[in-house]
């Protein structure tokens, strides 16, 4: 999904002329704490609360902050999950976005995009997670698809982060199937190292050591 496809919170614009007063104001109504500031269409770029914060007279002009500006934004056409990627880098709560001409067409809340990027990886949906450990010269999606398929289950998601010092990768997975203990244990027959996992047999363990717990407890 292009970040301009998404439905998220309309946010107002700042202008260089607003004063600093009316800018807290603004983000204090929409709950964030960073707003875009433009001229015409054109993206001039973006402030924080604590920046406004800092000045001597909050009837000040905005133009008078300029050297606080920011300049991060996404394009109108990269994927959402590159806004994601931004707001993390910069600590912003607001992502602008903008064309290729620097014309400003929206601005990206970061809870909305967090809330999209739940519903782009089904995390709603009923499922396992694992976390696997592996080489990164031994990785092979194809044998991971395959182990898993094998248990009449398949991978709805699947990322990987390496790590360059020691050249192992994290392959984390998700399952479209709740009951993940014959994938783990397939995984594990085939020596790749389980580091994490959560499904319904987790939970179900967890009542039933406390259950166990509790009857021995009464029985003191």
């Amino acid at each position: 999904m292009l970040t301009k496809e998404l439905q998220t919170q309309s946010l107002p614009y700042l202008h260089l002329h607003d004063k600093i007063y009316q800018a807290l104001q603004m983000m204090n109504d929409n709950h964030v704490t960073h707003l875009p500031i433009v001229e015409g269409d054109k993206y001039i770029g973006i402030i924080s609360e604590e920046d406004l914060l800092l000045a001597d007279n909050d009837h000040q002009e905005i133009n008078t902050l300029q050297q606080s500006f920011g300049n991060a934004s996404v394009k109108s056409d990269e994927h959402f999950l590159k806004a994601i990627q931004i707001a993390a880098e910069n600590g912003l709560s607001v992502v602008p976005v903008v064309t290729d001409d620097n014309e400003i067409v929206g601005a990206l809340p970061y809870n909305d995009l967090l809330k999209n990027a739940s519903e782009f990886m089904s995390l709603n949906e009923p499922g396992g997670l694992i976390v696997l450990e592996i080489e990164s010269n031994q990785y092979s999606f194809n044998e991971i698809s395959k182990l898993v398929e094998t248990n009449d289950a398949q991978i709805t998601q699947l990322n990987t982060s390496n790590d360059p010092e020691t050249g192992i990768m994290q392959v984390t997975i998700r399952i479209n199937k709740p009951d993940i203990s014959d994938i783990i244990a397939t995984f594990q027959r085939y020596e790749y190292n389980v580091k994490y996992y959560f499904g319904e047999e987790q939970y179900a363990n967890e009542l039933r050591d406390n259950y166990d717990n509790l009857m021995n407890y009464l029985k003191i």
